[in-house]
C-alpha cells in the first residue's frame, strides 16, 4: 500500500507539472503556423529544447566550419604575419600562378570569416558586393602557407561556389545566409514551423522537422552526401555552384546535382574512380560494399559528438576498433596477419586523398589496395606504399611479400598472430616466387 501511495503522489506531481507547463504556453493557431513558408531560425533556437544535442554539436567540426572573426577574434589558427606568409610562398615559387610580388596578401582586418580549423584554414573577404576567398591558405599539420587560386581569387564567388556547405540557410538570390557553419537545420531542415508550434501539438510538431534516423538509409545518407561530395548544381541560374542548390534534407540529389563520379572528372578521381580530392567521401561510399549492405555514414560516425580519442573525427569507436565492432570475424586471408595490431584502416582506408597536403585523408571505398594495382597502373596508389614504413620499398617486392602471405595456411577467427620476417624468408627459400609481370 505504501508503494502504491508513493506512486500516486509521484504521478500526481508529474501531471501537475505537465499541466502547468502546457498552461504556460500561449494558444497557437496550428493551421496558421502550418500555412506559413518554412524559414531558418538558427541553432540557438533549437538549444532551448534540445540542449544536450546542441552542446555536443558545438564540440564537432561541423559547428566550426565557418567562424565570424568579429564574434571570435581567436578563430585564427596561426599568427597573421604578412612577411611570414610571403617567405613561405617564396619556397613554392615554382607553383605560383602569378609572380610572387603580385600575390595578394590581405590585411588581417580584411578577413570576415575563417573556414576550417583542423587540416587547413582559408579566409573569406569581401570584394565589392561579393564574398571571395583570399589567395593564401594555411596548412595546419605542415605549419606552412600555400597559394590558393592566386591568379583568379577575386573572380570566384565563394557564396555561389561553396557557401551552401559552409553556412546554413544560404539564399543565393538574396545573397545571404542565416547561420555560419553546419547548423542543426542543415540536416534537419528549416525549423520555423517546428519552433512555433506548442509542445501539445505533438503530431504536427513531429512532422515539421526532418528526422534522418527515421528515413530509409539511401535517402538519409544523402544528407551527408549533399556536402561530402564534389560536382555541380543543375540549377540553370547557378551552374557554377559546387553544391546542390535547392537541396532540402529528405530530397534525393540526382535531380538537382551531378557529382564528379557521374561526370567522370578524372582530375578528382583515380583511374579506378576512388577519390583523389577531399570532401568526396560520399562518392567513395557509393562504390563500396557498405552502400549495398546499408552501412551508412552514421553507422560509424556520431553526428552530434566529437568522437573517440585519439583521432576525434566523430567516429563512435577509436581507429580500427570501429571496424571490429562489426567485422568480428575477419576474412580467411593470411594477409590480415601483416599487422598484428589489426590495422584495418591502414589497408582498407589508406590516406590516398588530399585536402591540405598530399595523401592526408582516408579513402572511403574500404577496398584494400594491393601492390599489384600499382604494377598494373602506376597512377594507382597502393595501401602498402602509402604507409611511411614501406614508402621506399619497390612495389614488386611488396607484391612478392603479399603473395607469400596469402599462400600461407589461412586462419579463422578474430585473433591472428603476426607473421615474422623469418617466416617470409623461410617461405621464399622453400618456394621461390617470381615478380609478377
Amino acid at each position: 500500500m505504501e508503494r502504491k501511495k508513493i506512486f500516486l503522489i509521484v504521478l500526481a506531481f508529474v501531471v501537475a507539472v505537465f499541466t502547468l507547463g502546457c498552461g504556460s504556453e500561449k494558444p497557437v493557431d496550428v493551421k496558421a503556423v502550418m500555412s506559413q513558408p518554412k524559414t531558418f531560425v538558427g541553432s540557438e533556437t533549437c538549444r532551448g529544447c534540445h540542449l544536450e544535442h546542441y552542446d555536443s554539436w558545438k564540440m564537432t567540426l561541423h559547428s566550426r566550419m565557418l567562424i565570424d572573426v568579429s564574434k571570435n577574434p581567436n578563430a585564427f589558427v596561426v599568427e597573421w604575419n604578412k612577411e611570414t606568409i610571403r617567405t613561405d610562398l617564396e619556397k613554392i615559387k615554382a607553383k605560383l600562378k602569378v609572380p610572387l610580388e603580385e600575390v595578394y596578401i590581405p590585411e588581417k582586418s580584411e578577413v570576415l570569416y575563417v573556414i576550417g580549423t583542423q587540416w587547413k584554414q582559408r579566409y573569406v573577404l569581401k570584394k565589392g558586393d561579393m564574398f571571395v576567398v583570399a589567395p593564401v591558405q594555411y596548412n595546419v599539420a605542415s605549419k606552412r602557407w600555400v597559394n590558393y587560386y592566386d591568379d583568379a581569387w577575386d573572380k570566384r564567388d565563394w557564396l555561389v561556389r561553396c557557401g551552401g556547405c559552409h553556412a546554413t540557410g544560404v539564399d543565393l538570390k538574396a545573397y545571404t545566409f542565416t547561420e555560419e557553419s553546419i547548423g542543426c537545420e542543415a540536416c534537419h531542415g528549416a525549423g520555423s514551423r517546428h519552433a512555433a508550434l506548442p509542445r501539445t501539438a505533438l503530431f504536427e510538431k513531429r512532422d515539421t522537422i526532418v528526422h534522418p534516423a527515421k528515413m530509409t538509409a539511401g535517402v538519409a545518407v544523402q544528407i551527408c552526401g549533399s556536402c561530402h561530395t564534389r560536382g555541380n548544381s543543375k540549377d540553370p541560374d547557378f551552374k557554377d555552384a559546387g553544391w546542390p542548390v535547392g537541396y532540402e534534407p529528405g530530397m534525393t540529389l540526382e535531380p538537382i546535382y551531378q557529382n564528379s563520379y557521374e561526370k567522370a572528372d578524372m582530375r578528382r578521381l583515380y583511374p579506378d574512380f576512388a577519390s583523389r580530392s577531399h570532401h568526396q567521401q560520399y562518392i567513395d561510399w557509393m562504390q563500396s560494399k557498405h552502400a549495398v549492405q546499408g552501412v551508412t555514414c552514421t553507422s560509424c560516425h556520431s553526428v552530434h559528438r566529437i568522437g573517440i580519442a585519439p583521432t576525434r573525427f566523430q567516429t563512435k569507436e577509436a581507429g580500427s576498433s570501429q571496424c571490429l565492432s562489426c567485422h568480428s570475424m575477419v576474412n580467411a586471408n593470411r594477409a590480415h596477419s601483416i599487422h598484428s595490431f589489426a590495422n584495418c584502416l591502414g589497408c582498407h582506408m589508406p590516406r590516398i586523398a588530399s585536402t591540405a597536403e598530399p595523401n592526408d585523408i582516408r579513402s572511403h571505398t574500404f577496398n584494400a589496395r594491393a601492390p599489384m594495382d600499382t604494377i598494373d597502373n602506376p597512377d594507382l596508389p597502393n595501401s602498402c606504399q602509402i604507409c611511411h614504413y614501406h614508402k621506399n620499398e619497390s612495389v614488386e617486392e611488396m607484391q612478392r611479400k603479399y603473395e607469400i602471405l596469402t599462400q600461407l595456411p589461412k586462419p579463422q577467427g578474430m585473433m591472428i598472430p603476426a607473421v615474422s620476417q623469418d617466416t617470409i624468408k623461410q617461405r621464399t627459400a622453400a618456394e621461390p616466387t617470381t615478380n609478377p609481370q
